[in-house]
């Protein structure tokens, strides 16, 4: 009897416990309409999508300073603005962390790893973090590809096959997805799964 008690008060606890736990919210999925957003840059501007009149689509990378898997992507990310900015899908990257909980990705460490990095992208802090949980990011570095024409979402995932290790990669999701929207074509593979550090808060 004190078994069955002890399981029926396990399966309480549990069931209670996810119940105040799993997000029902998860943010935006492929085909969704997402919202702007108007975030500071690096160079203390502020920063929108209205802004880029030209863009096709955009890049949007929620990433930080501190995360290790963060950091073996600076070089990719760069990459993928040098190749795609000029025609039409700009890297726009977003630090989801509060500065409260991790210091070292405030403003003014942001504005050093831009600099120190030679950054060719727009550095935006989610200050309030108020952006993220509507996409629905959970990791650093999570990518978002959006077209510019409906601001629907057409990828969820990550920049590539190879999380940590550049010289290891066989599969180019981002690549691969905008390659395919500025040829008109359907994103073959629209959700790959985001590796890296948790995003913090307090």
């Amino acid at each position: 009897m004190k078994t069955i008690k002890f399981i029926l008060l396990f399966a309480v606890i549990v069931l209670t416990t996810a119940a105040f736990t799993l997000k029902t919210d998860k943010g935006y999925a492929v085909g969704d309409t997402i919202e702007d957003f108007r975030l500071k840059n690096v160079d203390d501007t502020m920063v929108s999508l209205a802004d880029y009149e030209d863009a096709k689509g955009f890049i949007i990378i929620f990433t930080c300073n501190t995360c290790p898997y963060a950091v073996a992507n600076e070089d990719r990310i760069i990459a993928l603005n040098d190749t795609y900015e000029d025609e039409g899908f700009p890297v726009i990257a977003i630090n989801p962390n509060d500065p409260a909980a991790v210091p070292d990705d405030s403003m003014a460490k942001m504005k050093i790893r831009a600099k120190e990095k030679g950054f060719n992208f727009p550095y935006l802090l989610d200050e309030g973090q108020k952006v993220y949980p509507k996409f629905g990011a959970s990791k650093t570095p999570h990518v978002y590809i959006v077209t510019k024409k409906d601001m629907k979402v057409q990828y969820i995932g990550a920049i590539d096959d190879s999380s940590r290790n550049p010289s290891a990669v066989t599969e180019k999701y981002v690549e691969n997805a905008v390659e395919a929207l500025l040829d008109g074509k359907k994103v073959e593979k629209t959700e790959t799964r985001a590796i890296g550090c948790s995003i913090k808060t307090l």
